[in-house]
Order: structure tokens, then C-alpha cells, then sequence
């Protein structure tokens, strides 16, 4: 397996929810896992003998919710419906899509989220004043994390 495929899967990996990943190719095995900064892990030896080197990369864990869903402002809370990473505006030079205090309307386009190289718009789904944004631009999202308060 030649370095450039080890590279994809690791990207793969830190795109997606997943702690660890193993892809065999005939005798190759290249075994990926996600260690979060501040553990310690301990390998067990090894039953079977595997021919191909194995690669761990440590990489960043995803970012939790900053915020208790208790401690969240009173109104309708958006979450996002996959994993990835937000975006505030549709390029890094761009106004932001929203701002706290601002009206939308159902169906307008509050964030983007990019999920494995495809970027999908983060609809309002009811009408109202922004209360709050719970997530920063550029930050990773998990599933159902609250990401906004539109009372």
C-alpha cells in the first residue's frame, strides 16, 4: 500500500466520527486509530504476525458541545444533522450567513457544514430572530450538536 492511500485513509478518519479504521489489501494491513491528547494507550501483543507496517496517527480529538443544552438561550434550537466541520460564510472572505440578533425566515441558509469534501447548506427551519450562535467558524460538529437558537 503506497503512502499516498495511507494519507487518504487518514484523512478519512479525521473526517469522520470513527476512532479507528483497518483496511486489509491481500497481506497489507494498515490499522488507523484516533487517540484523544491526554490518554495513554497500552498495546497488547500482537497474537498474529502481521507483515505490513502499522501506522497510528494521533490525531485532534473532535470538539465536544461547549455549552449544556440546559444553558442555552429560550427558543427553537437548530443541531446539525451530520458530522463535520462548520463554516460561518460561503468563503473565507465573505460576511457571515447570519449574526445574533438578526431575522430569518424558514428555509434560509444559516452555515455550512463540509462533511467528506461536499458542502451542505444549514437551513432555518422556522422564522425568527437569532438568539444565539453556539459554534464557531471552522470548528468540527458532531451529529445533533446544537449549533443555534432562533426564537
Amino acid at each position: 500500500m503506497d503512502l499516498r492511500k495511507i494519507k487518504k485513509l487518514i484523512d478519512l478518519l479525521e473526517e469522520s466520527n470513527l476512532a479507528e479504521l483497518e483496511i486489509k489489501e491481500g497481506e497489507e494491513v494498515v490499522r488507523l486509530s484516533r487517540v484523544p491528547k491526554g490518554t495513554v494507550t497500552v498495546a497488547a501483543p500482537a497474537a498474529v504476525h502481521v507483515p505490513a507496517p502499522v501506522a497510528a496517527p494521533a490525531a485532534a480529538p473532535v470538539a465536544a458541545p461547549t455549552e449544556a443544552v440546559s444553558s442555552l438561550p429560550a427558543g427553537h434550537v437548530v443541531k446539525a444533522p451530520m458530522v463535520g466541520t462548520f463554516y460561518a460564510s460561503a468563503s473565507p472572505g465573505a460576511p457571515a450567513f447570519v449574526k445574533v440578533g438578526q431575522q430569518v425566515k424558514a428555509g434560509e441558509t444559516l452555515g455550512i457544514i463540509e462533511a467528506m469534501k461536499m458542502f451542505n447548506q444549514i437551513e432555518a427551519d422556522v422564522g425568527g430572530t437569532v438568539q444565539a450562535i453556539l459554534i464557531d467558524n471552522g470548528q468540527p460538529v458532531e451529529f445533533d450538536q446544537p449549533m443555534f437558537v432562533i426564537a
